[in-house]
């Protein structure tokens, strides 16, 4: 028993990182360029500061620098929670009777619950050194809007959220802690901007989606004074704040002489999966290891496993730059059923661009199977997950059973990116055996495909 793992992996605040890793500065293959949407050329810092902060901006654009110093602002913010624990299943493991490892990377320790504060405070904390007043925002489930209220208090901005208007039905504490930290919260589509206005005037009675809020706050954005848009997933200076997940993850691996050869992340927009996989996936692309990376969606919005690597607006309104990545189409609205926050059509240009050539693989999950995988890790591990989270849990279990058929004895990671708290009608649905599968059909897909643009390079 000396030698044995201890449960609970911790790194010292010393050991917190000190730069994010910019895996694309790695990638051979780098991803496609973001175009403006009136040019189709290659967007300029120019063309995205009028909507982004300008650091954000430079760190969004930048293909080269691997390590990207964290300012001392922002690892003074990191510290209150940080670093986060990395956890071996110990319990998990003998439920299973696997001889696979299985860990994973605890984001749900800090106040807002998940792991959206990363890229939250480090945007808040550039807005605030460009002089900016406040900020404006979409939320899905509510974890970004949730982690940007709660960084904007901190910073002292202002902040309106664009909350899914489904996922403000069914959370209503969401938008309480929002408003609590001082966070203008309006259900998405409004009748605040002309871009929900249009969406609903075409469909009334429509749940919304991560498109519809992101138009709206970026018009809000671009039309009012000292205010800038802030994003909690999909672009590349997202990932690049939440590098700071793998680094953790794989220095303490390293403390321990483990390796991981399998890593496990649930997919929305791709930001806590890419920030799971950076380290270890620049290993892999320098020839260094040959670990299974697996990106885990929901099979009622299945942008990786049956979307179309194409050029695509990032939102319903078709105002943003155009990126190619994995898509169901902008104008694709997902099941308002489906409980999590993965309601994105489209997925991150560099996590896309991996998955193209190869290097990461992608499966999608009906809903009632990833609650019961959520209940059966609950049960042993004494953590709520979060519907999101449940995805990784669910296959991190397909593999462990796996390796318990095979006799091989892996060592699994996944990501478990916050806490299920605040999603207890979900669970309340599971448990009166009210929830649902719903899976688009092709029909359904071919509509969303069919608002894509259409221009040459999609041609």
């Amino acid at each position: 028993m000396a030698n044995k793992i201890p449960t609970r992996l911790y790194l010292s605040e010393d050991e917190m990182p000190k730069y994010w890793y910019n895996l694309r500065a790695d990638m051979k293959e780098k991803p496609d360029p973001i175009l403006h949407p009136g040019t189709l050329q290659p967007a300029r810092a120019a063309d995205l500061e009028p909507v982004f902060c300008r650091e954000p901006v430079k760190q969004e654009l930048d293909d080269t620098t691997r390590l990207i110093p964290i300012p001392d602002g922002i690892q003074d913010f990191y510290r209150a929670y940080r670093p986060a624990p990395l956890i071996r299943a110990y319990f998990l493991e003998k439920a299973l009777d696997t001889p696979a490892e299985i860990y994973y990377k605890f984001e749900g320790t800090n106040t807002s619950g998940s792991h959206k504060l990363n890229s939250a405070g480090a945007q808040a904390f550039y807005a605030k050194e460009e002089g900016l007043t406040s900020l404006a925002t979409e939320t899905g489930a509510g974890q970004w809007g949730t982690a940007m209220a709660m960084a904007c208090a901190f910073y002292g901005l202002g902040l309106t959220v664009y909350m899914v208007k489904v996922s403000a039905e069914q959370k209503p504490y969401r938008k309480i802690l929002m408003e609590t930290y001082g966070a203008n919260l309006i259900s998405s589509p409004s009748n605040t901007t002309e871009a929900g206005r249009k969406i609903l005037a075409d469909d009334p009675d429509t749940g919304g989606s991560l498109g519809c809020a992101i138009s709206e706050a970026v018009e809000t954005a671009v039309k009012t004074d000292r205010c800038r848009y802030v994003l909690g997933s999909v672009l590349n200076h997202v990932l690049l704040h939440q590098s700071v997940i793998g680094l953790e993850a794989k220095a303490a691996l390293d403390k321990y002489g483990v390796k991981p050869d399998i890593i496990i992340g649930c997919a929305g927009g791709g930001s806590n999966l890419g920030g799971l996989i950076a380290p270890f996936m620049g290993e892999k692309l320098a020839g260094k290891s040959d670990t299974r990376f697996i990106a885990v969606e929901p099979a009622s919005c299945p942008s990786f496993t049956r979307g179309r690597y194409a050029y695509d607006f990032g939102d319903t309104a078709k105002i943003t730059p155009l990126i190619r990545m994995q898509t169901l189409g902008n104008g694709f609205i997902p099941s308002s059923n489906h409980a999590g926050g993965l309601r994105y059509h489209g997925m991150n240009s560099t996590l896309s661009k991996l998955y193209h050539d190869g290097h990461l693989e992608a499966r999608a999950e009906v809903q009632t199977d990833v609650f019961d995988a959520a209940i059966r890790f609950m049960k042993v591990e004494g953590i709520l997950p979060a519907p999101e989270s449940a995805h990784a849990i669910k296959a991190a279990i397909d593999e462990a059973l796996e390796c318990k058929k095979t006799g091989e004895k892996k060592v699994i990671l996944f990501g478990l990116t916050g806490t299920g708290y605040f999603d207890m009608t979900a669970y309340m649905a599971y448990n009166n055996k009210t929830m649902s599968d719903y899976v688009p059909r092709d029909e359904d897909l071919a509509r969303g495909f069919a608002t894509l643009p259409d221009i040459p390079q999609n041609r």
